[in-house]
């Protein structure tokens, strides 16, 4: 019975961990499903077309679906009417001038999918609109018709699958990646001042950045696709650009701390920024931290000024050292260093009211 019990826990874990996995598998199989019975509810000729097209728009969240769905449409219409046009204005009654304008209608849509991606089936529509009718008994504009016709149903299919079925909305990922990047910024700023005093390895320092940037590449393309749900009004979020910008440039002060922590400052510059440093350090962690944990709750910001009045500390050390000429004695690369770090913390005290600002426009958002 407890093993039972664990074996379903364990069950319930998983299904929660994947959850956004399988419900795609489940919406890709409902779309392929219903869109082939349409098809044969509609005796379109060519029904495989309606089920990729289907399987194809219908993507792990609302947002990259409907850009789906509005780019293969936009590169059905452009090469159904390019390559129709070419199999009904040139000649090709003989194998040689229909390979001749097999090249004339792919060229140049294939030109235009090399710099838009996005429209790479407009050449795959072409060459079905030019070659089709050469297997069977239909006109070139009934087959352009016919495949303008099946993508837009197996698009419609898939986009309201989509839609209905276990919908995953790309603000709810984006919110979600953006939280798990403030907790690897944390994370990383404890493990970079916790080894200023001695130096922080290289390779380590790069794997701790690199996980940052990976994070925030998922980011970007997630802001993208919330666009796409804003700009449809499928849905009533927060803008993700500020956010993502903000995240940006805290990486950047991260990566210039991250640099200056390589070597250790030289004495006497350690012993006076080793106490305001882990401090304040400490204090900017558990911030990012718990804005992590308000961004998901869709609550608002924790109050940022504590944290504001360590940074203003920090600087006002800095300020003293140089004040104090402690700095005129320092090699270039130390002087550099010194002077690299006082200007990220000031930056990250500015990103980190950008933060709060950010967070709490968030909040009261619904998050499922």
């Amino acid at each position: 019975m407890n093993r039972a019990r664990v074996l379903w826990r364990l069950l319930r874990a998983s299904l929660r961990r994947h959850r956004i996995r399988i419900a795609l598998a489940l919406r890709v199989t409902t779309a392929a499903t219903v869109a082939f019975a349409v098809a044969q509810s509609l005796a379109l000729p060519l029904p495989l077309w309606v089920v990729l097209t289907a399987v194809i728009v219908t993507q792990m969240s609302v947002g990259r679906s409907l850009k789906s769905a509005v780019d293969y449409l936009v590169g059905t219409l452009g090469g159904a009417l390019w390559g129709g046009a070419v199999a009904v204005f040139v000649p090709h009654s003989h194998e040689l001038a229909l390979l001749a304008v097999l090249a004339l209608a792919v060229a140049p849509l294939a030109l235009v999918a090399a710099f838009y991606p996005n429209l790479a089936v407009a050449p795959i529509t072409a060459i079905i609109v030019l070659l089709v009718p050469t297997m069977t008994q239909a006109t070139p504009l009934a087959s352009a018709l016919d495949r303008v016709l099946e993508v837009v149903v197996g698009g419609s299919v898939g986009f309201a699958v989509s839609f209905l079925l276990l919908p995953t909305l790309a603000q709810q990922q984006a919110a979600e990646a953006a939280a798990r990047t403030l907790e690897q910024m944390a994370r990383v700023l404890r493990t970079l001042l916790a080894e200023f005093s001695e130096g922080l390895n290289t390779e380590e320092l790069h794997r701790l950045q690199d996980g940052i940037g990976r994070s925030l590449f998922e980011l970007s393309a997630l802001a993208a696709e919330a666009e796409h749900e804003r700009s449809a009004r499928l849905v009533v979020e927060a803008d993700t650009g500020p956010l993502l910008r903000t995240l940006l440039r805290l990486r950047h002060d991260l990566v210039i701390i991250g640099r200056t922590a390589q070597l250790p400052l030289p004495e006497p510059l350690r012993s006076r920024l080793a106490s305001p440093g882990a401090r304040l350090a400490g204090a900017a962690a558990e911030y990012l931290a718990a804005c992590a944990g308000e961004l998901r709750a869709r609550r608002p910001a924790p109050a940022v000024l504590p944290v504001a009045a360590l940074f203003d500390a920090y600087n006002a050390q800095i300020s003293a050292v140089r004040e104090q000429g402690l700095t005129r004695a320092l090699h270039a690369d130390a002087a550099e260093r010194f002077f690299a770090l006082g200007f990220a913390f000031e930056q990250m005290r500015q990103n980190f009211k950008d933060l709060e600002r950010c967070v709490t426009d968030w909040a009261g958002r619904p998050s499922s």
